[in-house]
């Protein structure tokens, strides 16, 4: 008995075989699209992105929204990084480890290159790169790429994790920034895959202490001036008295 779905089958390599430009593609195929920039920017879908060791072991944990920002023709560009497209892969060593993130056709690409010093780790370098489709009719095929190397990236403690709510733009070339926003990583150590305690980044806590400086601020004029009229106010009695 020839089941449905075998039918189909050989009803699709009949059409391959007498219709002239008739092509089959496999399923896997049909579902690789390249990145296509958007003139407007949204907000990036959060992922999280983990990197096992030799043993099986958590030993990169990362949650993250990732935006590319294209400048093409003095024009600005934006792709988001799409957490159910890309495929995760990378490495750790006792002194190094990778996180890298990967379209399956190779079109777009984001890693991380994490050290560790004592008991200090973070991330030494980051490459990033995207192929997408011409921004204009008649536009040649471009790839745009770039990196931050020698700095220390989103640093903590051994055991704890880096976290920032506000924006992390980073600029890997002229043509090419990558932002992160929220972010939360962690490396090396990772105990039951789970986060240790939170490093706070320098703009989550200006932007939480700062109302906190500013209220006190104002409460400090307000009693400055509530206790300089009550002293104008006694010496006013004084001089009353005295007459």
């Amino acid at each position: 008995m020839v089941q449905r779905g075998q039918t189909g089958g050989w009803f699709l390599f009949f059409l391959t075989a007498v219709i002239p430009g008739v092509h089959l593609q496999r399923a896997s195929e049909a579902q690789i699209h390249p990145p296509v920039l958007q003139p407007s920017e949204s907000a990036p879908p959060i992922g999280t992105y983990v990197v096992t060791n030799l043993v099986g072991k958590p030993c990169i944990k990362a949650t993250m929204g990732v935006e590319y920002i294209v400048i093409e023709k003095k024009k600005t560009w934006y792709f988001n990084l799409d957490p159910s497209r890309f495929r995760t892969s990378g490495y750790c060593d006792t002194e190094a480890a990778v996180l890298s993130l990967t379209l399956p056709d190779d079109a777009a690409g984001l890693q991380f290159t994490f050290r560790k010093e004592k008991n200090l780790f973070y991330v030494d370098k980051l490459t990033a790169r995207v192929s997408p489709l011409p921004v204009c009719r008649g536009c040649a095929n471009k790839t745009y790429s770039g990196s931050l190397a020698h700095g220390k990236l989103f640093a903590a403690d051994n055991g704890q994790s880096f976290k920032c709510q506000s924006e992390q733009l980073l600029w890997t070339s002229p043509e090419l920034r990558i932002k992160l926003v929220p972010l939360q990583m962690q490396a090396f150590t990772v105990p039951n895959g789970q986060y240790g305690l939170e490093v706070e980044c320098w703009p989550d806590f200006n932007r939480r202490v700062t109302p906190i400086i500013s209220g006190a601020v104002v409460v400090g004029l307000l009693l400055i001036a509530v206790l300089t009229s009550l002293f104008i106010r006694d010496r006013r009695r004084e001089g009353y008295a005295r007459l």
